[in-house]
């Protein structure tokens, strides 16, 4: 049986924990002292779309509501317990921010049907899992916004344009361009980093083009797959990120995806909004990203866009270039740029969502 809400907050007052929560505590070392900040890790799911999908809340205790912010997936990140999340769980707590991360629907603990590449699921289930906070008496419904990196900063804004429940939204590395451009940036990149001929990166190229012509309806489906025959005898096939075989237009995810253009959700935006990039992002496009930024800024006086000397993609300065570049690690990055957490703080407590 769940505790009623106001038995809920006389429990969270009195500093008990609910049902299902672990407190996490300091190390019993006889020399330890008392952690101001205690965090309550709670496992929760919730509903979307008939699809039941799983999370965990890290939440500060407090003596009253606080601020929370739901994470959104990176395309190579779709746990809730990855490691590219981690700062998150340890820097939102200590301002007196919950942070919510849940397994991407069709990964983990989330079922095994997937959104088949609909920006539109995805943001739906961020709204479901923002709705699912607001009934929780600990954390203040007028203060739950979203994070989201890469992919995942596509579907914050996508999810606060449908929703009013979303108070703000955070977009890390979210390419201001279509997802077929934004490749093509990101596979050249890839394949010059590893030192690969200009020959190489032409058929690359080229592939990539005829698979986006056959999405778009310009271009056949046989001769794009006569493309990816040839590149996918090369050592640089990996970086292409696509499959062997060619889906039909009518039921590809990447049609969706390259046919959904973020400035669009970007400019529906009426909450606070903070999107921030990498200098060394080899992965999207940040200077094409900032400039159509700047030509939309005059009507979006709530958004605020900062790059972040020496980060990459993942926010990250203490990693190789090369190893930031190679496949094999995706869903290993771990953010440390110290200018990007000093900037994502500082904006969170001027928008008076950090301090509980």
């Amino acid at each position: 049986m769940r505790p009623l809400p106001a038995l809920c907050a006389l429990m969270i007052f009195l500093g008990l924990h609910l049902p299902g929560a672990v407190a996490q505590t300091a190390p019993a070392a006889p020399w330890s002292a008392p952690a101001t900040t205690v965090v309550i890790t709670e496992a929760r799911r919730f509903t979307s779309g008939g699809t039941e999908l799983s999370g965990t809340l890290y939440l500060p205790r407090n003596s009253k509501p606080v601020a929370a912010v739901v994470v959104t997936h990176s395309a190579s990140s779709p746990l809730g317990d990855a490691s590219l999340y981690d700062h998150l769980k340890a820097m939102l707590p200590a301002l007196g921010i919950a942070v919510f991360t849940y397994d991407r629907r069709g990964s983990g603990r989330s079922g095994t049907q997937n959104a088949g590449g609909d920006f539109t699921i995805l943001a739906d289930d961020a709204i479901a899992a923002v709705q699912s906070l607001k009934s929780d008496p600990r954390i203040d419904p007028r203060r739950i916004g979203t994070w989201g990196l890469s992919q995942g900063g596509w579907i914050s804004p996508l999810a606060a344009s449908r929703s009013p429940d979303i108070a703000f939204v955070i977009s890390v590395s979210a390419p201001v361009a279509t997802a077929d451009v934004q490749m093509i940036f990101s596979s050249t990149n890839h394949l010059r980093a590893n030192g690969y001929s200009q020959a190489d990166i032409d058929q690359m190229v080229a592939t990539r083009k005829a698979v986006d012509d056959y999405m778009r309806g310009t271009a056949s489906k046989d001769a794009a797959q006569r493309l990816i025959d040839a590149a996918k005898t090369k050592a640089w096939f990996k970086y292409l990120y696509m499959g062997e075989t060619i889906k039909d237009r009518e039921v590809s995810g990447w049609r969706r995806e390259i046919e959904n253009d973020p400035l669009t959700n970007l400019t529906a935006v009426t909450v606070p909004l903070l999107i921030l990039y990498g200098a060394n992002d080899a992965v999207v496009p940040v200077a094409h990203s900032v400039e159509r930024l700047k030509a939309v800024a005059a009507r979006m006086p709530k958004m605020a866009v900062h790059v972040v000397a020496g980060a990459d993609h993942a926010m990250q300065m203490s990693v190789d270039k090369a190893i930031s570049l190679d496949p094999k690690y995706d869903g290993t990055e771990r953010a440390d740029a110290p200018e990007y957490i000093a900037v994502l703080a500082s904006w969170l407590a001027r928008q008076a969502l950090a301090g509980g």
